[in-house]
């Protein structure tokens, strides 16, 4: 578990999946092989089977939860759902969500065309992003984020040099090395990652 501040915890559950627990709110990112729980809001970035699972979701999923996700994660998902593009921003009681581009550059896992996306979370005055799946991309150079959650693992995604490439450009101040450990990558992927990038790295245990 990492610290963020006072009131602000980040948990990695292993592979892409994250729980961010600010105060009471709990909020989960692309809840995969995750225990019983009462999530206030879940973010899902794509509709791939190990960031969208419609039995994670509902093992976390009260009344009251809001997911926000893409149009296909949607529509195998039932509840409050708020349907988001690359682009888009929206709020969730005090929570700003921005979503970003996530797809990949001469591979076909990830289609810019899909139109799925990452995720910047507005929390007590941070940003945090969760990258999604995906390369090393142009959308990227603007961030203005505290941390970035990045995938590191190869094949599918970035790899850790690659990532750190372009975290060293938009130079949030920490982040955390995530896509692997389960599919794809290995610990050895996220220590590489922290030699090149300059600021930050928090290579986390799973919580799960």
């Amino acid at each position: 578990m990492l610290k963020v501040s006072d009131n602000i915890t980040l948990s990695w559950l292993g592979h892409a999946s994250f729980k961010l627990k600010a105060g009471e709110k709990i909020i989960y990112i692309d809840p995969w092989k995750v225990k019983k729980d009462e999530a206030d809001l879940i973010l899902i970035t794509h509709s791939h089977f190990d960031h969208l699972s419609p039995d994670d979701v509902r093992r976390i999923q009260k009344k009251e939860t809001v997911i926000v996700t893409t149009r296909d994660s949607a529509s195998k998902l039932k509840g409050d759902i708020r349907i988001v593009k690359p682009g888009d921003k929206i709020t969730v009681d005090d929570i700003e969500i921005e979503t970003i581009p996530a797809y990949n550059i001469g591979k076909s896992y990830h289609p810019k065309t899909n139109g799925w996306v990452g995720f910047v979370v507005g929390l007590g005055g941070l940003k945090i992003y969760h990258a999604g799946d995906t390369d090393k991309i142009p959308e990227m150079k603007k961030l203005n984020v505290d941390i970035a959650l990045l995938p590191i693992g190869g094949t599918y995604t970035m790899t850790a040099e690659e990532a750190a490439e372009i975290a060293n450009e938009f130079k949030p101040k920490s982040v955390v090395p995530m896509h692997w450990g389960a599919i794809v990558g290995s610990k050895a992927d996220a220590e590489r990652f922290s030699k090149f990038f300059t600021g930050e790295t928090h290579i986390l245990q799973p919580e799960n």
